[in-house]
């Protein structure tokens, strides 16, 4: 089957860019959610990110305000690992895991290297976990596999942001002050 082949080549060769390959100039909004959609395997109708998503993620505290109106490395590295990350965890979660990384001091550019080596690992490892050839009446048996894996997978993962969160509670933002009009 050729859609199979083509899944299983990408997730053994597509990967996001290295941090240096990132475009060294400041983007502006438009750049960004047209160069997004290069740094990850997508499928599936939907935007992978838009404007308004880049608005929240910053008003939530997920990702730094822009430089100006112009977005650098340093966002595009949050930006491709929350697109990953809130494909499976809520904009709270992923922010808890990220929050965890920028709170111990780590360097971005360090962070975004071990999150690229993470995703990479996992990819390769599903790849490697389908078969060469497959044929249409596998198929439902290989995605039952996968989708039980990811519960399993899932079922860990949150209760590992449970012990985070009550070993290391993330301040929540206080909410804004309306102001009146008088």
């Amino acid at each position: 089957m050729e859609e199979f082949k083509e899944l299983r080549q990408r997730l053994s060769e597509q990967r996001p860019v290295e941090w240096e390959s990132f475009p060294d100039i400041g983007l502006y909004m438009d750049q960004i959610i047209s160069y997004m959609p290069r740094q990850l395997i997508h499928y599936g109708e939907g935007d992978l990110l838009t404007s308004a998503m880049v608005n929240n993620y910053i008003k939530d505290g997920l990702l730094p305000r822009a430089e100006g109106k112009r977005y650098s490395r340093i966002h595009l590295a949050y930006l491709t690992a929350i697109c990953v990350l809130k494909q499976v965890l809520t904009v709270k979660e992923a922010k808890r895991l990220i929050a965890t990384g920028t709170r111990r001091k780590r360097d971005p550019q360090e962070l975004y290297a071990y999150f690229c080596r993470q995703l990479s690992e996992a990819l390769t490892e599903t790849a490697q976990s389908m078969p060469e050839d497959c044929e249409k009446e596998d198929l439902p048996r290989l995605a039952l596999g996968l989708a039980l894996r990811s519960y399993a997978d899932r079922l860990a993962c949150q209760r590992i942001l449970d012990i985070l969160a009550e070993q290391d509670p993330v301040p929540e933002k206080p909410p804004r002050k309306r102001e009146k009009n008088n």
